[in-house]
């Protein structure tokens, strides 16, 4: 792994943690000291986030992190319901029987990691089997561009998903493993329509979760 990959990693973490929030100024001479890493890595690595929306440049004053809002994670949420419903519809078309057993090796071990304590490091894997577990519904879509946006709009939403999961309050209830299995299973039965509306309720109810999270925040 190059420096400048592993200051985006370091940088795009930390912004997705919140222990860089919403607006704060990235100057270089202090990520230097933070991260341990030259100049040019780092400018490297804002230059990609900043691609991918996570940063702002600002005129003659560098970089900062990108604002955040509801109204933002619900534009990102929505783009990514009507993407991936894409991109689900063409994997249900196109999947084979790796496809298949992608799916139900992504949904088990995702649903092992869930019945963990989410604390620490085991957050971070959490999130690392739940996105290959979207990902795997839709990998066999035969599209190199949806499937690279998938990836960029997962980490626009993770950045408000993350924070609302480590600093949840009191919220709608709801039994993720359960969505998780009927979307699965919905999609291995080529049930194109029923696949969808799932996966386009998931991302909706998700969304009303997070903004939820985000209002009592907010209020504190």
């Amino acid at each position: 792994m190059t420096l400048a990959n592993k200051a985006y990693d370091a940088i795009r973490m930390d912004i997705i943690r919140g222990d860089l929030a919403a607006e704060t100024p990235l100057r270089l001479a202090e990520l230097k000291t933070k991260y341990g890493m030259g100049f040019s890595p780092l400018r490297e690595a804002l230059n990609r986030l900043q691609s991918e929306h996570f940063v702002q440049s600002v005129d003659l004053k560098g970089f900062r992190v990108a604002p955040s809002s509801i109204e933002q994670m619900q534009d990102a949420m929505e783009t990514r319901r009507e993407i991936e419903t894409l991109a689900l519809a063409a994997a249900i078309k196109h999947g084979d029987d790796l496809w298949e057993g992608a799916i139900v090796a992504a949904l088990h071990g995702l649903n092992l990691q869930a019945a963990r304590p989410a604390q620490g490091e085991d957050l971070w894997e959490l999130e690392r089997r739940h996105f290959q577990f979207h990902r795997a519904l839709i990998s066999a879509c035969q599209s190199p561009w949806k499937l690279r946006v998938f990836e960029q709009l997962y980490g626009a939403t993770e950045r408000y998903r993350i924070p609302a999961l480590l600093n949840r309050t009191q919220g709608p209830e709801r039994d993720i493993s359960t969505e998780h299995g009927a979307l699965a299973e919905a999609a291995l039965a080529r049930d194109t329509q029923l696949a969808c509306d799932r996966l386009s309720t998931h991302y909706q109810t998700t969304a009303h979760w997070i903004a939820v999270q985000m209002r009592n925040a907010a209020a504190a």
